[in-house]
């Protein structure tokens, strides 16, 4: 892992905001979380589909992969509009730092760090 630190910015349609690495898929994400410091990861839920309406993964899938593999971000924000999502992610990630799978020190967000002009 390289000491460069980022902000990951994970969405498949919103505009990346400034100061923020984008990621539109979940390979791009884990990409990044293993080969960069993520000082703010930002999740969106919804990743897409592919050309056969085939839903890609999840940003659920990404946090099940991040704390069964012990990645971290310092900070974790969620910015989805999926409520549902939003809910299966903060629980997923809370308790996985409850059971130590997850660093304690990482703060976990159950809302967005960015305005978000999609939404309402």
């Amino acid at each position: 892992m390289t000491s460069k630190v980022i902000n990951l910015y994970v969405d498949d349609l919103r505009d990346c905001p400034l100061g923020y690495t984008i990621a539109r898929n979940m390979e791009e994400a884990i990409y990044y979380i293993e080969n960069y410091n993520v000082h703010i990861l930002s999740l969106d839920h919804d990743l897409g589909e592919d050309n056969k309406g085939t839903l890609l993964p999840t940003g659920y899938d990404l946090v099940k992969y991040i704390c069964e593999k012990g990645l971290r971000a310092n900070k974790i924000y969620l910015h989805t509009d999926n409520g549902v999502g939003r809910e299966n992610m903060y629980q997923t990630l809370k308790a996985a730092q409850r059971r130590g799978f997850i660093d304690q020190d990482i703060e976990i967000y159950h809302y967005s760090i960015t305005s978000n002009k999609y939404s309402g």
